[in-house]
């Protein structure tokens, strides 16, 4: 295995990993700018009104997401296993 091999292999992985996670890393962004746009605007300083809020989002996101995510892991995981052999010399 060359090392351009194994960089692909890690840059591949890095980019399948930040792409399965990104849409997670949005909802809980877009969730807590808007709590804190709401406390801001209520002048509700609460550390539960902060956290559970984005915790559901959070949550619900992810079961809704899970799918597509464990789609793109079994695909990633196949070509992975699929060129095993090409890797091995």
């Amino acid at each position: 295995m060359t090392p351009d091999t194994v960089v692909q292999i890690v840059r591949q992985t890095l980019l399948t990993t930040f792409w399965m996670v990104a849409p997670l890393l949005l909802i809980g962004f877009l969730t807590g700018i808007a709590v804190s746009l709401v406390q801001i605007a209520t002048s509700m300083q609460d550390n539960a009104f902060s956290t559970v809020p984005r915790l559901v989002a959070f949550l619900t996101g992810f079961l809704l997401l899970l799918p597509w995510m464990l789609a793109r892991m079994i695909s990633y995981t196949t070509v992975l296993l699929g060129n095993l052999s090409r890797y091995a010399h």
